[in-house]
C-alpha cells in the first residue's frame, strides 16, 4: 500500500516533465537540400508576397506564367530573409534569449533531506525506527530573481536587436553583389558598343592600307586598340560571373539557383536623393540612437546594470526553511529548521567587482559603437559629397562629347569629314559614357556606404527585421 501512495505522488511530478527528442544531422542532406533551393519555391513567393502585404494570389499565378519575375532589391532581399544562414544563426540565438528568460524567472524547486533515517534493533519497542525527513525551501531575498530575470529580458532585448543588425547586413550584402551585377552587365554593354565602331573603322583603315592612303602605324594602333577591347569585355563577362556568384552567396542559396534569373536594376538607376533632413542631421541623430546595433548594445549594457544589482544582492544570504515531520521510537515531532549563510569570510566582493567591470566595459563598448557610426557617417557623407562632384563633371564632360559627335555627324552628311574621323568621334563619345558610367558606380556606392552608416534605405523601400522564427518552418508563411 505505501509503493502506491509513493506511486501516486511521484506521478503528477513525472508527467510535467520534457522527454528526449533525437534530431541528427545528415551532412549528405543538408547539402543536398541547400543545393536544391530555388528562387521559384512557392513558399518563397507567399512569403514575398505576404511581406511586401499583398495577396499571395498574384505569386501563385505568376508562378503559373511562364515569364519569369523581376528580381529587384526587395524580393532578392526577402529571398535572403527566407534562406540565408546567418539569420537562422541569429534566430536561433534570439530562441535561446528567450528560454534563458523562462530559466531565470523559475522559483528554486525544494529539496528533500532526511535528518535522520536509522533502526535501532536494542529497542524493539514501540518502534525500532527513527525517521526525520524534511523538505527544504529556498527563499530568495532582495529581489533576486526580480533581478536575474531582468537580466534575461535584457539580453532577450539585444538578441531581436542583433537579428535586426544580422537582416541588414544580409540586405547589404545582397545590395553590394547586385550592384556588381548592373554594374558589370552595363560595362559589357558599352564595351561591345565599342567593339562595333572599332571593328568598323579598323576595316575602313585595313581597306585604306590596301590602296596605299593609310600607314601600317594607323592600323596596328587601331587592331591593338580593339584587341584591348576584346579583352576588356572578357574581364568584365567575369566580374559578372563573380557578381552572380556573390548574389547567390548573399541570398542563402546556390549559383544555380539564380542563373537564371531576370534582375531588376531600377534601385540603382533612381535612388532615393540626400535631401535637406540628412544635411540638417535629421539621419545622423536617428542612427545614433535609433540604430539596431545601437539599441542592442544599449540592451547589453541594461543587462550588466541587473547583474551587478543582483551580485550586490548577493550580499544579503538566502533563507532556507525545512519544515519536516520525526517519527522516533514511537514519538511524532514537527521540525522547523530554518537556515541561512553566513558571510563570515566574504560578501561576495569577487562577483561584484566583476559585475562592475562589465558594467564598465559594456559602457565603453557603447561609446565606441557611437565613436564608429559618427565617423563612418562623416566618411561616407564626404565620399558621396566626392563622387557627386566627380558625376556632374563626367556628366559635363560626357555632354561635351555627344554635342561633338553629333556636329561630327552633321559634318558628315555635309561632306566635311570622312567615315574614319565620325567613327573616331563615336568611339571617343563612348568612352567618355565609360568614365561617366564607372563614376556612376562610384557614386552608387559611397551612396550604399551613406546607407550602411545610417541604417536607412535609399535603394528602395524599408523592411522591417526578418521573422524571429525561420519561414522556412513556420507553420504559415510571412513576418
Amino acid at each position: 500500500m505505501r509503493y502506491w501512495i509513493l506511486i501516486a505522488c511521484a506521478v503528477p511530478l513525472l508527467t510535467g516533465c520534457a522527454s528526449y527528442r533525437p534530431a541528427p544531422i545528415s551532412a549528405m542532406k543538408n547539402a543536398n537540400a541547400i543545393e536544391a533551393r530555388s528562387l521559384s519555391d512557392a513558399r518563397l513567393q507567399k512569403f514575398i508576397a505576404a511581406a511586401l502585404a499583398t495577396s499571395p494570389q498574384p505569386a501563385v499565378s505568376a508562378l503559373r506564367d511562364r515569364s519569369p519575375p523581376a528580381w529587384g532589391l526587395t524580393r532578392l532581399t526577402l529571398a535572403a530573409v527566407y534562406y540565408h544562414p546567418r539569420l537562422d544563426l541569429a534566430r536561433a540565438e534570439l530562441a535561446a534569449a528567450e528560454a534563458a528568460v523562462i530559466t531565470a524567472r523559475q522559483v528554486p524547486n525544494p529539496s528533500l533531506s532526511f535528518e535522520e533515517l536509522s533502526y535501532n534493533l536494542s529497542v524493539p519497542t514501540p518502534s525500532p525506527w527513527t525517521v526525520a525527513p524534511v523538505i527544504n525551501f529556498l527563499i530568495e531575498t532582495f529581489g533576486k530573481r526580480e533581478f536575474r530575470t531582468g537580466k534575461a529580458r535584457a539580453l532577450l532585448d539585444a538578441a531581436r536587436a542583433d537579428l535586426a543588425t544580422a537582416s541588414w547586413q544580409v540586405r547589404t550584402g545582397v545590395r553590394n553583389a547586385l550592384l556588381n551585377l548592373w554594374a558589370a552587365q552595363h560595362r559589357v554593354a558599352l564595351l561591345r558598343q565599342k567593339l562595333v565602331l572599332q571593328n568598323e573603322l579598323v576595316a575602313l583603315l585595313e581597306e585604306r592600307f590596301a590602296v596605299g592612303q593609310a600607314s601600317a602605324l594607323d592600323v596596328a594602333r587601331e587592331r591593338t586598340a580593339r584587341n584591348q577591347i576584346g579583352l576588356a569585355i572578357r574581364a568584365a563577362e567575369r566580374q559578372g560571373v563573380d557578381a552572380l556568384t556573390r548574389l547567390a552567396a548573399a541570398v542563402g542559396v546556390a549559383r544555380q539557383a539564380v542563373k537564371g534569373i531576370s534582375p531588376s536594376f531600377r534601385p540603382f538607376e533612381r535612388p532615393e536623393r540626400l535631401g535637406r533632413h540628412f544635411s540638417a542631421g535629421e539621419l545622423r541623430r536617428e542612427a545614433l540612437v535609433g540604430r539596431s546595433d545601437v539599441q542592442g548594445l544599449l540592451a547589453e549594457y541594461a543587462a550588466a546594470e541587473s547583474a551587478l544589482r543582483l551580485q550586490i544582492a548577493k550580499q544579503y544570504p538566502d533563507i532556507t526553511l525545512g519544515p519536516g515531520y520525526g517519527y522516533s521510537q514511537g514519538q511524532n515531532m514537527f521540525l522547523l529548521l530554518p537556515a541561512v549563510d553566513l558571510p563570515v569570510f566574504n560578501q561576495n566582493q569577487g562577483p561584484i567587482a566583476e559585475a562592475l567591470a562589465r558594467r564598465q566595459e559594456a559602457a565603453a563598448r557603447f561609446i565606441a559603437l557611437q565613436t564608429e557610426i559618427i565617423d563612418a557617417i562623416d566618411g561616407a557623407a564626404a565620399s558621396y559629397r566626392a563622387a557627386n562632384q566627380a558625376l556632374a563633371t563626367a556628366n559635363r564632360l560626357l555632354a561635351g562629347e555627344r554635342d561633338r559627335a553629333h556636329r561630327m555627324q552633321q559634318s558628315f552628311a555635309a561632306g566635311q569629314v570622312d567615315r574614319a574621323a565620325l567613327l573616331t568621334a563615336r568611339i571617343e563619345r563612348i568612352t567618355a559614357e565609360q568614365s561617366r558610367f564607372e563614376t556612376l558606380v562610384a557614386q552608387r556606392q559611397a551612396l550604399g556606404a551613406v546607407e550602411d552608416a545610417l541604417q536607412h534605405p535609399f535603394f528602395g523601400p524599408a523592411l522591417s527585421a526578418g521573422p524571429e522564427t525561420s519561414p522556412r518552418t513556420a507553420p504559415t508563411p510571412g513576418l
